[in-house]
């Protein structure tokens, strides 16, 4: 293993200016073309090289999309409990493992049937791309952050169709995290960069640009099915709610799969969506609050303010 040379670039980007924002931004954007430029003949893990298994077993997903769709199910379907018995601290949305199972089922056709249609296939390539590129990750010149030096944190990363990276957008390209709050203005250089990494890639990595055009409602049901007990059934029903009242309108042939809820059911599954919804904006509420990031890392430097921000929130809202 070799040290990354350099300095962590979010140790550097608060006292960026601007115009190093954008110039750290392309550089980014070069480095993610010459990686996107690698050609892959399947969809599988970066580190099975070693392992000592029969080698036709280190695919996990195969080189065709139907095997890899039955992979994400499977995935789901691996990580549900034996015995149907709730977690203690899983909010009323969660799930039973027999409604996870269920949905399961239903998706393993939704997505086989999304993995058909030409705008899906024409973003299916196997693909590598950094799974976590946030500037934690990122390593740059102490003396000119523009230059990127280093990227660490490759454990998560994997071969996976285009299309599967629709949705990763680093950090230091993130709209701001106060356009979701009304009370709170929008940062505007913020806007700035997301825009700045849009066209990168527009122009350098026109695959990934490709990919992240696609209708939304095409891609989600692959992005959630894998993760059902990790956030919860409420998550992808909507999906399949979603993706089914929207088939004819995305152009998809014959029915869905899934079948639309009843009318009841519809009013009761939309209640419990809405409480998802809560419960993930008061989420991202003590992300700016605390000023970490989603999955809660927070510098060295800062832990102690963070440990004690944290507190004075958690009382604030036992006190509410």
């Amino acid at each position: 293993m070799e040290h990354a040379v350099g300095v962590q670039l979010h140790q550097k980007w608060p006292t960026m200016s601007g115009e190093q924002q954008i110039a750290c931004i392309q550089a980014i954007s070069t480095n993610i073309q010459q990686i996107a430029a690698i050609k892959f003949p399947a969809y599988g893990s970066l580190y099975f090289g070693e392992i000592p298994i029969d080698s036709t077993s280190k695919v996990y997903a195969g080189s065709d999309l139907a095997a890899y769709c039955d992979g994400l199910i499977d995935t789901g379907l691996s990580r549900l409990p034996p015995v149907d018995n709730p977690l203690p601290e899983s909010p009323h949305f969660h799930g039973s493992v027999a409604t996870h199972s269920r949905l399961l089922s239903f998706g393993r056709d939704v997505i086989h049937k999304l993995s058909e249609d030409p705008r899906i296939r024409e973003t299916a390539a196997p693909a590598l791309y950094h799974a976590d590129l946030h500037k934690r990750n990122i390593f740059v010149s102490d003396d000119d952050p523009t230059i990127i030096t280093d990227f660490i944190d490759w454990q998560s990363s994997s071969i996976e169709p285009a299309f599967e990276y629709a949705d990763e957008t680093p950090d230091f390209a993130a709209s701001s995290p106060n356009l979701e709050l009304e009370d709170q203005p929008a940062d505007i250089s913020a806007e700035l960069c997301k825009e700045a990494f849009d066209a990168c890639l527009q122009g350098l990595v026109p695959r990934l640009s490709a990919a992240r055009a696609l209708d939304d409602s095409l891609v989600r049901p692959f992005r959630y099915c894998h993760r059902t007990w990790r956030d919860g059934a409420v998550a992808f029903r909507q999906e399949l709610i979603e993706i089914s009242s929207r088939w004819k309108e995305l152009g998809l042939p014959n029915d869905c799969p899934y079948p639309l809820p009843t009318s009841n059911e519809l009013v009761s599954y939309r209640k419990d969506f809405e409480d998802f919804v809560i419960a993930r904006k008061l989420k991202q509420r003590l992300i700016c609050l605390l000023g970490t990031t989603p999955d809660g890392w927070v510098p060295t430097q800062l832990w102690e303010a963070t440990k004690s921000a944290h507190k004075e929130a958690f009382d604030e809202l036992v006190q509410a």
